[in-house]
């Protein structure tokens, strides 16, 4: 079974904005040198799940628009992380120490003091997991970064990352198709 993972197109934040649940902007004719970039290579008679933010649910849909076989599904479990009060910051602008308490305890503290905690998000994004490969068939998951890596823990058996260091730091990029096969 596989498994196709794509991110969605750059956005318009701030290069270095921290952004996981904010629904940040792409602009439309983004959007569309994705879609034309990925439609074709998708795999046909697959359903496609996408994450109910913006910049993914308009991929979905103009991916769905030249590709009319692939209907887009939202599904809130591979909606990105919540980062908490880090939302909209920039990066840089985190307080070091907050950051290195969240990575020590990488599973059970909340991103942004306010946000999901590792677990929280490895759980829903699992939940999701678990019932493609239960559908037994291959899948599009039009999606975030932080949901692929995920995937790649979780097709790999890891269900809890207790430290900063265990997640996947392979940059992804916008627009990329990932295919996992299980």
């Amino acid at each position: 079974m596989r498994l196709v993972l794509v991110r969605h197109a750059q956005t318009t934040a701030a290069e270095g904005q921290c952004y996981g649940r904010t629904d940040v902007l792409v602009l439309p004719e983004v959007t569309l040198a994705v879609a034309e970039q990925v439609a074709s290579v998708l795999p046909t008679d697959v359903e496609m799940t996408c994450s109910p933010l913006t910049r993914c649910a308009d991929l979905a849909r103009a991916i769905s628009a030249m590709r009319p076989d692939l209907r887009p599904r939202p599904d809130p479990r591979i909606a990105e992380m919540d980062l908490g009060v880090w939302e909209e910051r920039p990066w840089s602008a985190i307080d070091r120490a907050e950051f290195e308490a969240w990575t020590r305890d990488f599973a059970d503290t909340r991103a942004g003091g306010t946000g999901e905690s590792t677990r929280q998000f490895m759980q829903r994004v699992g939940d999701a997991f678990d019932d493609w490969r239960a559908s037994g068939r291959d899948a599009i998951w039009v999606t975030h970064a932080g949901v692929i890596r995920a995937v790649w823990l979780l097709r790999d058996g890891m269900r809890c990352v207790e430290r900063g260091d265990q997640w996947p730091a392979r940059p992804i990029a916008f627009g990329e198709c990932v295919t996992i096969e299980v």
